[in-house]
Formats: structure tokens, sequence, C-alpha cells
């Protein structure tokens, strides 16, 4: 037995994730009490029961996604999370990071023409 199955929990952690990126769609955003971190906003998808409780990080995230800060808005966007390490109070945890999903991810600007004719930009 995995010992980390024995500890259910209502909210998603990065082994959840089972190593994949996977795109979820937003259906609501609560406030809901997470034990000693008091309150946080918790991210609900369609179709799933556990929800992403939200750092500064991947709210910062989807707000640019879903452009606009009001969570009220989010409903309907899509995002993808992803599994990836963090450094946490001086060691490494596992984590869940927000990303675009791949169809609506902005396109970088090209850089700027200097007029020097140089592809090389030093």
């Amino acid at each position: 037995m995995n010992i980390k199955s024995a500890f259910p929990s209502r909210f998603l952690k990065a082994a959840d994730l089972q190593g994949r990126r996977v795109v979820g769609t937003i259906h609501t955003v609560s406030m809901e009490d997470i034990g000693d971190d008091g309150q946080k906003p918790v991210v609900y998808f369609e179709g799933k029961e556990k929800g992403l409780v939200l750092n500064v990080t991947n709210a910062n995230m989807i707000e640019e996604i879903a452009k606009t800060p009001e969570t009220e808005d989010w409903a309907g966007v899509q995002i993808v999370m992803y599994p990836t390490k963090v450094d946490f109070s001086g060691r490494r945890v596992d984590a869940i990071r927000v990303d675009y999903p791949s169809n609506g991810k902005p396109k970088a600007p090209p850089p700027p023409d200097d007029g020097s004719g140089d592809d090389i930009p030093f």
C-alpha cells in the first residue's frame, strides 16, 4: 500500500496528476477553509470532484489566461495543470503549476529591429 493513499484529500495534489499535463475547464471558484492556512480560493473543474487550492503564483497565471481578476468570470476557462518541484521553506517539494492550454498561449512578439541588420542581438 502506498501510504499517501491512506490520507485522501478533497484537494488536488501534484501526485494526482501522475506526471502528466492535465487540461481542466474551470467550473467555479470559492473561498474555503484550508485548515492551518486559513481561507484560500479553490478552483473546481467541470466533471471533477477535487479542487485546486490557489497560491498567488497560480492565481496570477489564471488571471492572465482568463484576462480578468474577477473569479466569477473564470467559469468555462481552460487551463493546463502540471506537476513540478518548487523551493518552499528551504526544501524542494512537489507542486502544481498552471499554464495556458496549448491552443491559447499568446505568441511572443518578435524582437524589435534595431536597424543593424545583424541577427545576433549583442
